[in-house]
């Protein structure tokens, strides 16, 4: 296979872990005899100051010419971040456009941690049981973050709105490909919604039970969003299946799901379009340890994962860096972020010792 890949580094540990998952790549390309091209183009918070844009013109351009797009995460310390015009600054200025334009509408986020990782979780072992695999599947372009935004008048009384909007068609389509994950994995689908109080939520529970009806084999159960909230903590087991969740809801649940695995940098993230997808880091760009070379690169990493599978259709090669992934955290290397004093088997390493690491053990499986 030969591919195009744009390469956004993006901001603070970035540039670090987007280093460690493109030697993870070359592994798999030189093991498979895969060919990609890297082009790399300025993305985020730097970008703005470099090249008066967070996602400048030659960025898209880079983007449009390329299969898929990894992305590394987004941001500077605060004092930089006050310099740049709220329209400017990256979450608005950059990922929010770079969604738009690619209509990356479904969001992956695998949220795995085998029984025998449950050291590092901060929930009790006997709670994790034998594991947490949860594919959480979030709609990405629509509901409230891209709805209309009000501010009301400088005098009398003020107020804001934010319009949450969401049609039956990008219900749809995003439950589709959650129900078809959910086949794939022979598993149940959880539909997450606020629906005894929000419209939207009661037509999003519509749409979703009515597309139920065609997947008959997958055990389908709805769940508000407030009761999935505690049984991510009380019983995360529980959910081990497909969680189907509209925009803002899926985004915080998916942060309460990295804390419950023990840490964001656990998450990786695929967001698809149909034409076009990208791959992520879920964490933030973590400027306060950048250049330190103690970010952990797992999430990147598994986001070159998702590439393969979601994105590329090439599951073997994912899973080879999957079991390279847990290889090496079952033979006791941690970075700095996962390490615990409670495990006396845990060897803390660096960002590119751990990704050495991961190569180490594709390079070794016949």
């Amino acid at each position: 296979m030969e591919k195009t890949l744009a390469i956004l580094e993006g901001d603070g540990i970035g540039p670090e872990i987007i280093r460690e998952a493109v030697k993870v790549l070359g592994a798999v390309e030189r093991k498979y005899g895969h060919r990609f091209t890297l082009q790399y183009a300025p993305f985020g918070a730097q970008a703005y100051f470099d090249e008066g844009s967070p996602f400048p013109e030659k960025t898209r351009e880079t983007c449009d010419n390329a299969d898929v797009i990894i992305k590394g995460p987004v941001g500077l310390a605060l004092e930089e971040m006050n310099r740049i015009p709220p329209e400017h600054r990256p979450e608005i200025g950059a990922i929010l456009p770079l969604r738009k334009r690619y209509d990356t509408f479904a969001n992956f986020r695998p949220v795995r941690l085998p029984g025998k990782l449950a050291h590092f979780s901060p929930i009790r072992p006997e709670i994790i049981g034998e594991g947490i695999d949860i594919l959480m599947i979030r709609e990405l372009v629509g509901g409230i973050y891209f709805g209309a935004k009000i501010e009301g008048p400088a005098t009398g009384m003020r107020y804001a709105t934010d319009e949450c909007t969401y049609s039956q068609e990008q219900i749809r389509r995003v439950a589709a490909v959650a129900f078809e994950e959910a086949v794939k994995r022979s598993c149940g689908l959880f539909n997450i919604h606020k629906a005894n109080v929000l419209a939207t939520s009661r037509f999003w529970k519509e749409v979703v039970d009515d597309i139920s009806q065609a997947y008959p084999q997958v055990p389908y159960q709805s769940l508000l969003v407030d009761n999935a909230a505690y049984q991510l903590v009380r019983n995360p087991a529980r959910l081990n299946g497909v969680m189907l969740l509209e925009n803002m809801q899926g985004d915080i649940l998916t942060d309460q799901a990295g804390g419950v695995i023990g840490s964001l940098g656990l998450m990786p993230s695929a967001c698809i379009g149909p034409k076009k997808s990208y791959v992520e880091a879920a964490h933030g760009s973590a400027p306060d340890i950048a250049g330190k070379n103690i970010a952990n690169p797992y999430s990147m990493i598994g986001s070159i994962a998702l590439m393969f599978d979601r994105c590329l259709n090439l599951p073997d090669e994912a899973e080879e860096i999957w079991l390279a992934l847990f290889a090496v955290f079952e033979q006791g290397y941690v970075t700095q972020d996962l390490a615990q004093d409670v495990h006396a088997r845990q060897k803390t390493i660096s960002t590119t010792a751990f990704g050495d690491l991961v190569v180490e053990h594709i390079q070794a499986r016949s």
